[in-house]
C-alpha cells in the first residue's frame, strides 16, 4: 500500500476563511458564533449560529455561476481552490484522470429547496427553477469541484451525517493508498443555517438557547451546556501519494495514516452511551497507520456540546488510552465553530495539521465548570504550545456513524 500525505487545506469557517485566518482564529480562541444574520430568527428558540458571515462568493466565482449554485455548493468550491492554491498543484491533461474530487455534505442545498417549495406553492410548478435539482442534490459540490478545477478521477459524495467529511477524506485515503488515484480533493461543505434547518434541530431539542451569550453558548464538556451551536462552512484538503508529492517538491503538512469507521446499531440520534462504536473507529485507524494509544499527542473531539454525546466520548477515550487517558490532551473546536455537520470533520482536521504545522493544541473555550463525568485534559479557555507528533480526530453522526482520522509528522 502507497504512503498518502497532505499538500493542501482550504477552510472556510465561521471564525476564519483560509489557513492563516483559521490558524489566527484557532490560537486565539476566537469564537464565529453570533446571532443569526441571514434570516430573522426572533421565532426560534435557538437563534444563533456559526455563520461565515464575510463569505463574498464573488472572490471564486462570477455572478451567473454563483446564481446558479446553492451556497453550501459555493463554500465547497471556494475551498477547495484555496486547498489547491495551498498544494501548488496544477491539474492537466498529464495528471487529470489520476485526481479525484470526493467531498459530501450532509444535507446539500437546503436554501434552494426552501425557496422553490415556496416557489410551487405560491406560484404553481411551471415556475420552480430549472436549476433546482443540480443546485439542491449532495454530490453538486463534488461534482462542480470537478467540472471548475478539471478533475477527472474518481469523483463521488458521501453522506453520513455529522461524520460526513471525515468519511469523504477517509475514503479519498484509501483511494490513493490503493491506486485508484494518485491524488484526491476531498472533505465537505454545508450552509444548513436555514430557516427550515434551524427549526428542524430545535423542534429536535439539539441547538443551545443560550441567546444572549452567542460566544460563550457552544460548551462542550462543561456541566452548564444545553445542545449545539449549528454552523457552515467547509474544510478541503489535498492528499497525494508520497512519492509523486515528493518528486514534484510539494509542501507535506503530515502523513495521513489511518482511517477507521464503525456503526453503534444503537439508535438513530444518540450515541452508544459505553461508546462501543468510537472505540472501535478510533482503534482501527490507529491500527492501519500501526500506531497504538500511546502514540497519540492530541485528540480533536467530536465534542458537540450535548449532554449524551460529550460524556459518550470521554467514556470512549478512558477506554482507549486506559490510564494514560488523563495525560492526553483533548479538544472540540466546536466550542469556537460551532457544529458544521457535515463539514465539521474536515474543518477539524485541518485544525489538527495546523496544530502540528506550528506547535499548539487548539483550545476548548467557555469550559469553566467541567461536567463531572467529563474530567479529562481538555485545553480549557486558551491554546497550549506543544509539539504534536501524532493526532486524532473524531466525528460522530446521526444514524450510530462513527468515523475517526490519525495524521503523524512524517518520517514518525
Amino acid at each position: 500500500m502507497r504512503r498518502v500525505v497532505v499538500t493542501g487545506v482550504g477552510p472556510i469557517a465561521p471564525n476564519g476563511i483560509g489557513k492563516e485566518a483559521y490558524r489566527e482564529a484557532l490560537a486565539a480562541g476566537k469564537s464565529g458564533i453570533d446571532r443569526i444574520s441571514g434570516f430573522d430568527p426572533a421565532e426560534y428558540p435557538s437563534q444563533i449560529a456559526g455563520e461565515v458571515a464575510d463569505f463574498d462568493a464573488g472572490e471564486f466565482l462570477d455572478q451567473k455561476e454563483a446564481r446558479r449554485l446553492d451556497r453550501f455548493c459555493q463554500f465547497g468550491i471556494a475551498a477547495a481552490q484555496l486547498a489547491l492554491d495551498d498544494a501548488s498543484l496544477d491539474i492537466d491533461e498529464s495528471n487529470a484522470s489520476r485526481v479525484g474530487v470526493i467531498v459530501g455534505s450532509g444535507i446539500g442545498g437546503l436554501a434552494t429547496l426552501e425557496e422553490q417549495h415556496k416557489v410551487l406553492l405560491d406560484r404553481g410548478p411551471r415556475r420552480v427553477n430549472p436549476f433546482l435539482v443540480p443546485m439542491m442534490i449532495t454530490d453538486m459540490a463534488a461534482g462542480n469541484i470537478s467540472i471548475r478545477l478539471g478533475a477527472k478521477g474518481p469523483n463521488w459524495a458521501g453522506v453520513s451525517a455529522c461524520a460526513t467529511s471525515t468519511t469523504t477524506i477517509g475514503e479519498a485515503f484509501e483511494a490513493v493508498r490503493r491506486g485508484a488515484a494518485d491524488a484526491c480533493i476531498a472533505g465537505g461543505t454545508e450552509a444548513g443555517v436555514t430557516p427550515l434547518g434551524v427549526a428542524g434541530f430545535c423542534a429536535a431539542r439539539a441547538l443551545s438557547q443560550r441567546n444572549d451569550e452567542p460566544k460563550a453558548a457552544s460548551r462542550p464538556f462543561d456541566a452548564d451546556r444545553d445542545g449545539f451551536v449549528i454552523g457552515e462552512g467547509a474544510g478541503i484538503v489535498i492528499l497525494e501519494e508520497l512519492e509523486g508529492a515528493c518528486a514534484r517538491g510539494a509542501h507535506i503538512y503530515c502523513e495521513l495514516a489511518g482511517y477507521g469507521a464503525s456503526g453503534d446499531a444503537f439508535h438513530i440520534t444518540e450515541p452508544d452511551p459505553e461508546g462501543a462504536g468510537a472505540i472501535a473507529a478510533m482503534r482501527a485507524a490507529l491500527s492501519e497507520g500501526r500506531l497504538g494509544p500511546g502514540d497519540v499527542d492530541y485528540v480533536n473531539a467530536h465534542g458537540t456540546s450535548t449532554k449524551v454525546g460529550d460524556i459518550a466520548e470521554t467514556a470512549a477515550l478512558k477506554a482507549l488510552f486506559g490510564d494514560r487517558a488523563y495525560e492526553v490532551p483533548v479538544s472540540s473546536t466546536k466550542s469556537m465553530t460551532g457544529h458544521l455537520l457535515g463539514a465539521a470533520g474536515a474543518i477539524e482536521l485541518i485544525a489538527c495539521i495546523l496544530a502540528m504545522e506550528h506547535g499548539f493544541l487548539p483550545p476548548t473555550i467557555n469550559l469553566d465548570d467541567p461536567d463531572p463525568e467529563c474530567d479529562l485534559d481538555y485545553v480549557p479557555h486558551s491554546a497550549r504550545p506543544k509539539e504534536v507528533n501524532v493526532a486524532l480526530s473524531n466525528s460522530f453522526g446521526f444514524g450510530g456513524h462513527n468515523a475517526t482520522l490519525v495524521i503523524r509528522r512524517l518520517g514518525e
